[in-house]
């Protein structure tokens, strides 16, 4: 398998299955020096007269410094079969744990970021736009209750879509 660069437009995916259903890694920095983690919420579309995905991540992940640290995040999806190790990396912390050597995933370099080559469909995305979420900002403040209780809050990053690779 290798990858192959594609426009947009010749995607054929649905934001809310991608993201919601069969999740993604997040990930930031080199090959090197990296951390990914498994995310199931974002959000795809056009903001600022390009497309755009917007990733958010709790100040106390350790893909949070790698965030920070970086320009450039990649989104990887994968096919059914790695199922499993997206799971490992959403309950294991890169602090204790290879997260590439338990799982089998590859870590390879593409376009100043680190993703995988076994994922289906990678986006780099280059940072616009990053801020933290904050309690007074929650129209319903049941929800902030809900999802964040005494837990550390999310920064939002917002990426422009350079580039969009399938494997083929």
């Amino acid at each position: 398998m290798s990858f192959v660069k594609k426009e947009l437009s010749e995607l054929n995916m649905n934001p809310f299955t991608t993201i919601g259903d069969e999740w993604f890694l997040l990930t930031a920095g080199t090959p090197d020096a990296y951390n990914t983690m498994t995310a199931s919420w974002g959000a795809m579309g056009v903001i600022w007269g390009g497309p755009a995905m917007t990733a958010v991540v709790r100040t106390s992940r350790h893909t949070f410094g790698y965030m920070e640290d970086n320009d450039t995040f990649s989104v990887c999806v994968f096919p059914a079969e790695y199922r499993k190790a997206l799971q490992f990396c959403g309950s294991h912390s890169g602090r204790d744990f290879d997260k590439a050597k338990e799982t089998g995933l590859t870590p390879v370099a593409l376009d100043g970021t680190t993703a995988f080559a076994e994922a289906k469909l990678v986006l780099v995305c280059e940072k616009m736009y990053a801020q933290m979420m904050g309690e007074e900002h929650f129209t319903q403040p049941e929800i902030c209750q809900k999802w964040y209780g005494n837990d550390p809050m999310h920064k939002m990053y917002i990426g422009r879509i350079k580039a969009a690779y399938v494997n083929e």
